[in-house]
């Protein structure tokens, strides 16, 4: 047990000690840009695309542990937006950032090296596929609905180029797509380059950790959402719930896999849902909060998702 609670420490230390830093330093958010360059263009497509490249093709093809990830990933988005909508009576552009604020977790930053830290090298494969589809599914959803709200006023085609451009250039889906043909066609690795790739995927995740601390020291909490009542269970423990059931109905998948899901399921909010809120002056402060509050309480939640997995507690067959 004691080697189980202690799995988290490690991965919530490195964020602690970068929000140290950034208190103490007092460096302003652009002194960040370029480690996040580092972590985003080098360093986590590097991890992507070793773990992908080494892996059987056959494994890299399971579309039906995609499609369910996805619809269990959606169910949420659908029922928060519901809920903003129905309930509350918020516009489109607010539901639209509060579901993926429910939704969306920091699987690029902290899904690799908090999987990878649980569960070894077997969770890569998931791990880089969920990453990959779910982020090129959210740069679909996110301006789309965003147009429907009228709060994008580009063209149509202007508004699919865009889509295009940001799902088919995002180095983590170049990079995973890159260690698909690799494992594809059975391409021969020079060592020097294989060097290169370890050397830069061994930085993904301290970096990548660092930078969240970071991060959040340098986004103040000015304004509480009412929202985050139901926002934060619904990120931290139903949306990994809903991961969970839906992959044990489908079944058929290495034992390795469903955890994993739930681990990426459980991770807080993304930064980018911020990023989405500015990039079209919606909900932004709220949704820099509920990255804040969702981070906070996930030191808690995801260690309790870690005891639950490493334990054995978590049944890999629920329906006959």
């Amino acid at each position: 047990m004691a080697e189980i609670v202690s799995l988290p420490l490690p991965f919530f230390g490195l964020i602690l000690i970068g929000y140290i830093a950034a208190k103490a330093t007092k460096q302003p958010a652009e002194a960040l840009g370029w480690l996040n360059t580092f972590i985003i263009y080098a360093a986590l497509p590097a991890l992507f695309f070793k773990l992908v490249s080494r892996t059987p093709i056959e494994e890299l093809t399971r579309v039906d542990f995609i499609a369910t990830d996805i619809a269990a990933t959606y169910a949420v988005f659908i029922l928060l937006f519901a809920i903003g909508r129905l309930v509350r009576g918020n516009s489109l552009a607010d539901c639209t950032i509060q579901s993926f604020a429910g939704a969306y977790g920091n699987i690029g930053y902290l899904g690799p090296s908090l999987a990878l830290l649980a569960l070894g090298e077997g969770a890569a494969v998931p791990v880089a596929l969920i990453i990959c589809f779910e982020n090129a599914l959210h740069f679909i959803v996110a301006p789309a609905l965003m147009a429907a709200a009228g709060d994008d006023k580009r063209s149509t085609g202007q508004l699919v180029a865009d889509i295009v451009r940001k799902v088919a250039l995002h180095p983590f889906i170049l990079s995973t797509a890159a260690g698909f043909a690799v494992a594809a066609l059975h391409i021969d690795q020079p060592l020097a380059f294989q060097r290169l790739v370890d050397y830069l995927a061994q930085a993904a995740a301290p970096c990548a950790l660092f930078a969240v601390g970071v991060t959040l020291a340098l986004r103040p909490l000015k304004r509480i959402p009412a929202e985050i009542s139901y926002i934060v269970p619904a990120k931290l423990i139903l949306h990994p719930i809903a991961v969970f059931i839906a992959l044990t109905a489908v079944g058929g998948f290495e034992p390795v896999w469903i955890p994993a899901a739930v681990l990426l399921a459980c991770l807080p909010t993304a930064t980018n849902v911020f990023v989405i809120g500015q990039q079209y002056g919606v909900w932004q402060e709220r949704a820099s909060a509920t990255i804040l509050i969702t981070t906070v309480f996930s030191v808690v939640t995801v260690s309790l998702w870690l005891i639950v997995i490493r334990s054995g507690l978590l049944p890999l067959q629920l329906f006959p």
